[in-house]
């Protein structure tokens, strides 16, 4: 065929495809917007759930969100039907852990967990704890995953659940494995290997008895290992399961090299090779190539076993295999320094260092993304409900409206007086309408201040390579934004919830600092946290001015900030105070830096406390108060917040 007929042949074929693609797409949606017609109720979440699970497929490939399982969370919102909730945030979040992205999966499972806990449907618990325990697991979260498996055993042995026990058992297995508790690794597979010989799940007998292997192997008893890869093989071969052959098939020929077996090690890794074409995830082959060469190269046969190596990455290069790549050059570096050609050790490990750091790399960037991702959905769902909130108090307005014509027709003599006496309570309330928005104005100015003070610390931890601290900094971080987020939707909130979000904020500016100072929050015992309100985020801009201008530059001894609240009268007294280095000598540090500047967050509080004011016709001040000794010297800095007391009842 000449090039110009095989140039048409692919431009039909691409048309083909393309008209294949668009045709199922088309088909998709038009399934949706048929399902969209029919009423809302219980009976239409299922749907869209079963919907979502049989043309998941279709959402994967195109990389878009599956809208299936998008609508029957607005659906059993608007039911507010917990238990389609449930099933919907399980599906997501499944979904997002088979893309890796684990964060965005945990978070979803974590909201099936509560909505579960309102339906009193045991089995559904059980179900998503234990899908979080994967998630926590997957990210090395080793006691939060125990935690959540642990807690769906003892739900799931409470009804004889025996699906939900058999994930549970052999989660905490996989969970003793990877922490060398090796014994106590075996006591819960071998329970899980009884459970689903019992149940007669063959998949579930061939990863049991693999991971059984596994564990006998971390014991270094390698024939015993041999023993439960073979049964795990024999399953695995009766069922036709090529993933689990080739799995089974990689961890013999390791095994056998172990106990230097040379031959028969080879002869199972050159079956993985075979079994691997029928196997979709081409890891597997880039993993038996590198097991071959490490194999020869153990045999002292160098030339092959580079050869079998550079397949390997050749394989892995073409399918973006990082993982595979790193370990792939660092076995090619060890090679060459055990034949004594140390210059080209010395490449493929800066090779294998390289990938080591685009895998760190993506790491942080995907952890961003996630963390990102969950905000703009909170995001989204809080505006949500707050047009909902706004459609049902028009409709009250609306009411009221033709409630007052009504009146106003029968009585037309008050009209008159009544009408006056409206106009005048309109315009107030268009001025007190109007400070209100402003002082909405100047919390979203703070807000997103705050927050990027606290994405620079995590920049920070994640570009010094403090894999742990960056963890739990992104844990309480996620948990601030949440509060955050809820927090900040209206003008006042619970003091036990301002203060819970203030606790995390100085968790976070502490590990930040690296524990230079200490904190205590005391407040009065005649105050009931659950009934006085107070306007969101507002002791937290002088809590930081503290901490950053009074506490960092104390030269000797430990800091302290000391955060005081109790009631006056018809007052709210808060009191910050720290023994930092005083405000004189904070503007002198400024000045050398050429940072004299006013703090932004401080001067947004500033106008939210004199728009209260406003409002409130009630006290409402800020006093700022040097502290100093006998001497004149800075003792620290105390400011005095005074606030309207605000009552639930």
């Amino acid at each position: 065929m000449s090039i110009k007929g095989v140039c048409c042949l692919c431009l039909l074929l691409l048309g083909i495809g393309f008209e294949g693609v668009a045709q199922d797409s088309l088909r998709v949606y038009r399934r949706l917007d048929s399902i969209r017609q029919l009423p809302d109720d219980t009976g239409k979440v299922a749907l869209l759930i079963k919907k979502g699970k049989s043309n998941a497929r279709y959402f994967d490939s195109s990389g878009t969100e599956n809208l299936f399982w998008q609508e029957a969370v607005r659906v059993s919102q608007l039911l507010k039907y917990p238990r389609g909730l449930s099933l919907a945030y399980n599906e997501l979040g499944t979904n997002k852990r088979n893309k890796s992205q684990y964060i965005i999966a945990a978070d979803y499972h974590e909201k099936a967990i509560r909505q579960a806990e309102e339906t009193n449907d045991t089995v559904l618990l059980a179900f998503a704890l234990n899908n979080a325990g994967v998630d926590n697991r997957r990210m090395d979260k080793l006691q939060q995953a125990f935690d959540y498996h642990l807690r769906a055993l003892a739900l799931a042995e409470s009804i004889h659940d025996t699906r939900n026990i058999c994930v549970a058992t052999n989660s905490i297995g996989n969970i003793q494995l990877t922490t060398e508790n090796y014994g106590e690794a075996i006591t819960h597979f071998n329970r899980a290997l009884q459970l689903e010989e019992d149940s007669k799940n063959q998949l579930g007998v061939a990863i049991n008895l693999a991971n059984l292997g596994y564990a006998w192997q971390g014991l270094h008893q390698e024939e015993r290992a041999i023993q439960y890869f073979k049964q795990s093989l024999a399953v695995n071969q009766k069922i036709d399961n090529p993933t689990g052959m080739a799995i089974c098939y990689n961890a013999l020929g390791a095994a056998y090299k172990e106990v230097k077996d040379y031959g028969t090690a080879m002869e199972y890794l050159e079956k993985a090779l075979v079994v691997n074409d029928k196997v979709e995830d081409k890891v597997h082959v880039a993993e038996s190539y590198l097991n071959i060469g490490k194999l020869l190269g153990a045999q002292g046969r160098h030339e092959a076993a580079r050869q079998y190596i550079q397949r390997s990455i050749e394989v892995s290069t073409y399918w973006n295999f990082k993982s595979m790549l790193m370990e792939a050059y660092k076995a090619l570096a060890v090679d060459y320094k055990s034949s004594g050609d140390f210059r080209k050790s010395l490449e493929a490990t800066e090779k294998s260092l390289l990938y080591k750091d685009s895998i760190v790399d993506e790491k942080s960037a995907m952890v961003l993304a996630q963390m990102q991702a969950i905000y703009e959905v909170d995001r989204k769902n809080m505006q949500i409900r707050n047009l909902e909130h706004d459609k049902m108090v028009n409709l009250l307005r609306t009411k009221r409206n033709v409630v007052i014509t009504i009146t106003l027709g029968a009585f037309l003599l008050m009209a008159i007086v009544g009408g006056f006496f409206y106009i005048r309570h309109r315009n107030l309330e268009a001025n007190k309408q109007t400070l209100q928005l402003e002082l909405r104005s100047l919390r979203s100015q703070m807000n997103p201040h705050f927050i990027f003070n606290s994405l620079s610390s995590i920049h920070r931890y994640i570009w010094s390579n403090s894999q742990e601290e960056a963890s739990d900094y992104l844990t309480k971080f996620s948990r601030l934004m949440r509060l955050i987020l809820d927090n900040t939707q209206h003008t006042f909130v619970t003091l036990n919830k301002e203060l819970e979000s203030l606790r995390l904020y100085l968790d976070l500016e502490s590990l930040r600092c690296n524990g230079i100072f200490e904190f205590a929050i005391r407040v009065s015992p005649d105050i009931n946290e659950e009934e006085v309100l107070i306007p969101p985020m507002i002791l937290q801009p002088y809590v930081e001015n503290a901490i950053w201008h009074g506490l960092v530059h104390k030269q000797a001894g430990q800091g302290a900030l000391d955060i005081s609240i109790v009631l006056k009268k018809r007052s709210l007294v808060c009191t910050v105070t720290d023994n930092g280095i005083g405000r004189k000598k904070a503007m002198a540090i400024k000045e050398r830096k050429g940072r004299v500047h006013t703090s932004v967050g401080m001067k947004v509080t500033e106008g939210r406390i004199d728009l209260i004011r406003k409002i409130n016709n009630k006290e409402a001040n800020v006093q700022v108060q040097d502290l100093e000794d006998e001497a004149g010297q800075p003792l620290g800095t105390s400011v005095v917040i005074t606030l309207p007391a605000e009552f639930i009842f």
